[in-house]
């Protein structure tokens, strides 16, 4: 394994300086200055890799970019709508450019309107620590009392949303505040911010669609960017949804071992791999993360060692501390290593 830790970029709080201090060895990054949608150039991706140069020293550990996490989906390749042919290309020339600065991994997700959801960014651990967490009631908080949608009970039982009522009912103006900006777009990675707005109009604009369509969306994009990835020597790792669950009144199609199944079979590529993310994949009580490894390690290509934990609704979870969460972190790193052994002569392969 490649020892490597995600960073935002230049306006990331945290500091290459604060990395090294990790044993990280390898910068995972995206240019997140890049508008959505637009063809990452060869000069822009070398110019990030000059900026975390600059920063290396005969002194110190020589952090490189072995990693982009990532190349963001435009919804409207999601949907297959209005430019969607000329963001796939623009998706096709930045994989080249990627690979023409000798980066040869790339991590992407293909979630429908946000790439990740939580709903609060500062839950407060028992040891002190912060975390993010996503709290199933307050997603539904957000969509009838923020959103204001009128078909939340096809999706939520009666129970359900009295609960959220009660919630709701208890939280002031900053509460509020707090909750549409972490799902809208307040986590790090997020190439977009939502208004409520626009935020309704992604949904309306996903409405209708099946989990049938949107994966054959998704296999019709992949049939158009692996050739690329395979020309250009590059690995390409389609990330888990996170949380595993469908949000919105809108499906999944990277949640589960099915699904995975039916995404890495679809292709057959040593380029079309998965980023096992333990994190996201454990966050859904119904997924057994050492089964997903066990199924599909042939077929890995980038590695995402996190843990959460579930909480009593089943629902919701919270980021947890590396070894009191609910995947055992034990056994898992011994079978990835386990399996590290076993591939060796392929050369190093997997980073996390």
């Amino acid at each position: 394994m490649q020892n490597s830790f995600r960073w935002y970029g230049p306006n990331d709080p945290v500091s290459l300086s604060d990395i090294r201090q990790s044993n990280a060895e390898y910068i995972v990054t995206s240019l997140h200055q890049i508008p959505y949608g637009e063809k990452w150039s060869k000069e822009d991706v070398k110019k990030r890799i000059r900026y975390i140069q600059k920063f290396n020293s005969k002194s110190n550990v020589n952090l490189k970019w072995n990693v982009v996490e990532s190349i963001p989906v435009h919804n409207n390749i999601k949907l297959r709508d209005k430019n969607f042919k000329k963001l796939i290309d623009n998706y096709k020339d930045t994989i080249t450019n990627i690979a023409k600065n000798k980066i040869n991994t790339i991590c992407y997700n293909f979630m429908p309107i946000v790439d990740w959801t939580r709903t609060q960014l500062d839950y407060k651990l028992p040891t002190d620590g912060l975390a993010l967490r996503f709290n199933f009631f307050h997603v539904i908080v957000f969509e009838k009392f923020i959103l204001k949608l009128n078909d939340i009970e096809k999706r939520y039982s009666i129970k359900q949303i009295k609960n959220a009522e009660k919630i709701y009912k208890k939280m002031n103006s900053q509460d509020i505040n707090n909750l549409k900006i972490a799902i809208m777009g307040g986590l790090p990675a997020s190439e977009k911010k939502y208004s409520i707005k626009e935020f309704k109009n992604m949904i309306e604009a996903y409405r209708g669609f099946k989990k049938k369509d949107l994966q054959e969306n998704l296999i019709n994009f992949i049939k158009e960017i692996i050739p690329v990835a395979e020309e250009n020597k590059v690995k390409m790792a389609i990330h888990p949804d996170d949380p595993p669950i469908a949000l919105f009144g809108i499906p999944k199609i990277v949640s589960n071992f099915k699904d995975y199944n039916y995404i890495l079979n679809s292709y057959d590529s040593s380029a079309n791999g998965m980023a096992f993310c333990s994190g996201s994949l454990a966050s859904n009580a119904n997924n057994n993360v050492y089964q997903i490894f066990t199924a599909f390690k042939k077929k890995i290509n980038f590695i995402h060692l996190r843990n959460v934990k579930i909480e009593k609704d089943k629902k919701s979870f919270y980021e947890a501390n590396h070894l009191s969460g609910d995947v055992d972190f034990v056994k898992l790193i011994k079978m990835i290593i386990k399996e590290e052994k076993i591939s060796s002569k392929m050369g190093c392969r997997w980073c996390r």
